[in-house]
């Protein structure tokens, strides 16, 4: 009789570990060569022989077609194109890229484009309170899209173009 409860504690501890490994999420930092950058948000990173589309997370960039949008696709290909990056892998958004936290050549590039005033701190998605300061001081600064006397942020422009 005692084999047969080492043998069901067994099973109820396979069952146990099945179940809480589904129960994590499956996400995993990694690195990768910045084979494309799309806009100031959007890198493409190659993971093996995978071109993995990334969005920075906690903050968003002006559109293509938006004041400095433009000049935030080109700070941050500036940054990190052709370069190893870094990723910490959140996840993934509604359109299927991967949600990170990006550093080039050791520079947290998240951080980076809104320091530099070429992305906004993302209020919705924000976790790294520190990004306010680096934002006020950048608007304080007028540094990039802060030099513009109303710049309008990404998601009431989105907003305004449907």
């Amino acid at each position: 009789m005692p084999s047969a409860d080492i043998r069901g504690l067994a099973g109820v501890f396979t069952v146990g570990l099945i179940a809480l490994i589904f129960a994590i999420p499956a996400y995993a930092d990694f690195t990768g060569k910045v084979v494309a950058v799309a806009d100031g948000d959007t890198i493409t990173v190659l993971n093996g022989r995978e071109q993995v589309k990334v969005r920075l997370t906690e903050i968003d960039a002006p559109e293509k077609a938006q004041a400095f949008g433009n000049r935030s696709k080109q700070s941050l290909s500036d940054m990190c194109f052709g370069k190893i990056a870094t990723l910490a892998d959140k996840g993934k958004d509604r359109y299927g890229r991967t949600l990170a936290r990006v550093t080039c050549a050791d520079i947290d590039a998240n951080a980076e484009q809104v320091r530099r005033g070429m992305a906004w701190v993302y209020d919705r998605y924000v976790a790294d309170r520190g990004l306010y300061s680096i934002r006020d001081e950048a608007r304080a600064a007028k540094r990039g899209l802060w030099a513009d006397v109303n710049p309008v942020p990404p998601w009431e422009w989105r907003r305004e173009k449907r």
